[in-house]
């Protein structure tokens, strides 16, 4: 069974960076399309940004391209996000999520796996 740990969120003041980890085990990583998600307070999971299974393919929310970074190490079995910039508009808790399918990630209810999420809070 797959299985997504997330680390890396946190408290951090407007202008501030954060990178977010998701480790993935129970299955082959590199077959895996990867994503993350968030849900501010009071509203619904939105998307952010996906990375298919060679990493060489990346698209981003708009509100978000050019300020947050999707990497993976398929060695390591783990997908990053490298946020720079950050706005109180981010405070959201953070998901990442794996799918076999690239496309799986247009509809956040989609993915198959999920993590636990993690927090991020971006104070003015």
């Amino acid at each position: 069974q797959v299985q997504l740990v997330e680390s890396g969120g946190g408290l951090v003041q407007a202008g501030d960076s954060l990178t977010l980890s998701c480790i993935f085990s129970g299955g082959t990583f590199g077959t895996y399309s990867m994503g993350w998600f968030r849900q501010p307070p009071g509203k619904e999971r939105e998307f952010v940004v996906r990375i298919n299974r060679s990493g060489n393919v990346k698209y981003y929310e708009d509100s978000v391209k050019g300020r947050f970074t999707i990497s993976r190490d398929n060695a390591k079995n783990t997908v990053y996000l490298q946020m720079n910039n950050l706005k109180p508009d981010d405070t959201a808790v953070y998901t990442c999520a794996a799918d076999l399918a690239y496309e799986a990630f247009i509809d956040p209810r989609s993915p198959r796996y999920w993590g636990q999420g993690t927090q991020v809070t971006v104070s003015s």
